[in-house]
């Protein structure tokens, strides 16, 4: 995987990103110098800038070691926004293990909130870290794919991949 950097440009406000070539696609890696707020998939890399933050370098460099096979778990710094609730999903899913799945309703019970399934998917449709908050291990009660923003060719290479180098 190859990062490419992009930031601030002309006056322009946007937020400090990197993009990383992977098996899968491109990634782009956004956020500052203390977190990571989004990592998403994108059809090319941006413009190259100077100077991409340490942090979001860190990202790019595990997400390559995870592509590798070498990463099972990842240690950057999130800064998630999203309603309390997303937030609790988000947790969640960052505890289902590496290599394994659960459904939307074992994460619905997970959180105390048995009932509440289809707002899990919700939820997973609007995580904004692939990868990292692990959504693509989150399948349907009947152990069917279900949506993936990144589409289900994705999520079935993530879920293959870790299936490989779990080593089941």
């Amino acid at each position: 995987m190859t990062a490419q950097t992009a930031g601030r440009k002309r006056g322009k406000s946007a937020a400090p990103c990197v993009y990383c070539k992977s098996p899968i696609g491109y990634l782009r890696i956004t956020g500052s110098e203390k977190w990571v707020v989004a990592v998403e998939f994108c059809d090319q890399p941006g413009p190259e800038a100077d100077g991409a933050p340490e942090c979001l370098k860190k990202a790019c460099q595990q997400l390559d070691e995870y592509f590798h096979g070498k990463r099972r778990k990842f240690e950057v710094p999130l800064m998630l926004r999203g309603t309390p609730f997303q937030k609790r999903v988000w947790a969640a899913l960052r505890k289902v293990p590496f290599g394994r799945t659960l459904s939307y309703g074992g994460i619905a019970r997970s959180i105390g909130r048995p009932y509440s399934g289809r707002a899990v998917g919700g939820a997973n449709h609007h995580n904004p870290v692939a990868i990292i908050v692990p959504c693509h291990r989150i399948i349907g009660h009947n152990g069917r794919l279900t949506g993936y923003g990144g589409g289900l060719w994705r999520k079935q290479w993530l879920l293959d991949h870790e299936k490989k180098v779990f080593g089941r």
